[in-house]
């Protein structure tokens, strides 16, 4: 589905960002695993070339620095020629993110959603730039069905978890910059899509699986390959007219 084509992946190191990378060299592409933690990325793209030989490489970002995101940008174009699509899936946070309600000060917030969205931010702005000199090219965010829909707090009573709020307000700003961004754009032969996946399995408490598996259909929390397959369309000309969608993958947990 996607021969040949030079795609990056930040947060490439990271859960759902590794899988990504994965599904992108087994349908042909070229996985660009850009990630702060680049021993991480290296890591991944070392297993990735030792089966899909020259599919794969690391590379060093930071998505809430400007320079990282611009030099990664000319070094690719340098190396390449061309790209053909980002994907956001970074998860920046500070050490106090995922506290409850009653203990999220205001600067954490503020600091936690300038992270997360701006970092967002900032790889659409500058991809989308270098895609409009281009004349085309492909943005696929990961939002998260908390961002469309309120939580279920009940299910988090009796456990250590909680639905962070900072998630909430981030997650729904990254669906709306996707639709800013498509509508920004759509003359520019540029597609910006978004995935709202559902709960991922990692680790959660078992009271916890079992209270969201019961408002799921047969599958329940995803494991991340349950993803790809809805970023495989986004990426390949499956969906050439689809720009401005968010995408919802969740086992009908938030009908």
């Amino acid at each position: 589905m996607l021969t040949n084509k030079v795609i990056v992946i930040t947060g490439g190191a990271g859960l759902l960002g590794g899988r990504f990378c994965s599904a992108v060299a087994e349908q042909g592409g070229i996985a660009v695993v850009a990630d702060v933690d680049g021993a991480g990325a290296a890591h991944v793209a070392e297993q990735l070339a030792s089966q899909y030989q020259g599919r794969a490489e690391a590379a060093s970002l930071d998505i809430t620095n400007s320079e990282s995101v611009t030099t990664l940008i000319a070094k690719l174009q340098k190396q390449y020629g061309r790209m053909d699509a980002v994907v956001n899936s970074a998860y920046p946070r500070n050490r106090n993110y995922g506290r409850k309600l009653e203990d999220v000060t205001y600067e954490d917030f503020c600091e936690n959603v300038g992270l997360h969205v701006g970092g967002y931010f900032l790889v659409m702005q500058q991809f989308g730039l270098f895609f409009k000199k281009q004349g085309d090219g492909n943005i696929v965010n990961v939002a998260s069905i908390y961002g469309t829909m309120a939580p279920r707090f009940d299910m988090y009573k009796g456990t250590s978890m909680t639905m962070p709020v900072e998630y909430a307000a981030i997650k729904a700003a990254v669906v709306h910059l996707t639709r800013y961004f498509a509508q920004y754009f759509k003359v520019d032969g540029i597609r910006v899509n978004c995935i709202s996946p559902g709960g991922i399995i990692d680790n959660q408490d078992e009271k916890f699986l079992r209270e969201y598996n019961s408002r799921c259909g047969d599958k329940g929390m995803l494991d991340p390959q349950d993803i790809s397959g809805s970023l495989l369309f986004l990426l390949s000309d499956a969906s050439k007219y689809i720009t401005g969608q968010n995408l919802i993958v969740d086992d009908g947990f938030s009908l």
